[in-house]
């Protein structure tokens, strides 16, 4: 009967080993322990509040650490506090292309690599710390000692919206918007905005006695507006009609004046063989044009005769004396 409960314990000692064992395991997962691991330290001037041992370490919203230490620390000289953050990071989510095997944090820190702590819940307000690529906001780095390499960090956005608002004149900001309120109060307290509802319904009134204004011309002027219409129709069909008439005319009347062309020109041909200089008409034309020069001396010979003897048409022709 005594050997009963030996058994029990050696069964209960058994399971428990196992269950260490396999706790021992899950740790080991858990934590990485068999992964190449770096450690890093970030350094933040503002309240860290939120984040824990633990608390997850993104690139680019990709989990590749962890923190595992946060310390306090007061600089005695100039009396600042600061938050120095360690964290361990893990190459197990990191792939790897390419020949360069050796660290490249400097160089990422060099493309602009930031920390910045974010929100992992509004409701738990529980932080972790972003890593992504900055590289329009500087590097600065905290005179610190340390064995590990040091991640710059950035204000968070919270932060920078604080340091917008610490930058704004409030009071005269303040004095603008009591300036407009006190604006708006004496316009709306004027007689003209007093005034101005009677106003509107006055207008209102006029656009509806005009729209009905309107629409009784409309109506009465429908019925012409159609008439018109049929008429247009009307007349443009008759035209489509009458076209083709036209066009035809038209084509006579310019075959007509192509004849009639063609029959000048060929007049101005004879005429041109006819006042030719070698032509004998132009021969007989200058024949006659010098008898009729003749004839125009003589009878100006017998004017000029008639002019200092007017008898000598009735006793002749008399010698001159003179």
């Amino acid at each position: 009967m005594s050997e009963k409960p030996h058994t029990v314990a050696i069964g209960a000692f058994v399971i428990g080993a196992f269950l260490i064992a396999i706790t021992i395991v899950i740790f080991a997962l858990g934590s990485g322990f068999g992964h190449e691991r770096d450690k890093v330290v970030m350094v933040f001037d503002s309240s860290v509040k939120g984040l824990v041992v633990g608390a997850p370490v993104a690139l680019r919203g990709v989990q590749i650490g962890q923190v595992t230490k946060l310390e306090l620390m007061l600089k005695t000289d100039t009396a600042e506090l600061i938050m120095v953050v360690e964290a361990e990071i893990s190459s197990e989510n990191i792939k790897r292309l390419g020949t360069n095997q050796g660290d490249l944090t400097d160089d990422l820190i060099a493309r602009g690599l930031r920390a910045q702590l974010k929100t992992q819940s509004l409701l738990t307000g529980l932080l972790y710390i972003q890593l992504d690529f900055h590289p329009d906001k500087p590097a600065v780095f905290a005179h610190l000692k340390s064995d590990y390499t040091q991640i710059p960090t950035i204000p968070t956005d919270l932060e920078l919206l604080t340091a917008k608002f610490e930058e704004m004149d409030i009071s005269a900001l303040l004095d603008k918007v009591q300036g407009t309120i006190n604006g708006l109060n004496a316009f709306v307290t004027s007689d003209a905005f007093q005034t101005l509802p009677a106003d509107l319904k006055t207008t209102l009134t006029s656009l509806s006695a005009l729209s009905d204004d309107l629409r009784t011309q409309v109506e009465s002027t429908g019925p012409k507006m159609d008439k018109l219409i049929d008429d247009a129709s009307v007349t443009l069909d008759g035209a489509n009609k009458e076209l083709p008439k036209i066009s035809a005319l038209a084509q006579e009347n310019l075959d007509l004046l192509m004849k009639a062309i063609a029959a000048f020109e060929a007049t101005m041909t004879n005429v041109d063989s006819l006042v030719s200089p070698g032509s004998p008409t132009a021969y007989q034309l200058n024949k006659a044009l010098r008898e009729l020069t003749l004839a125009s001396r003589a009878i100006q010979q017998l004017a000029n005769l008639l002019d200092r003897q007017p008898e000598s048409i009735l006793r002749g022709k008399q010698e001159d004396t003179q």
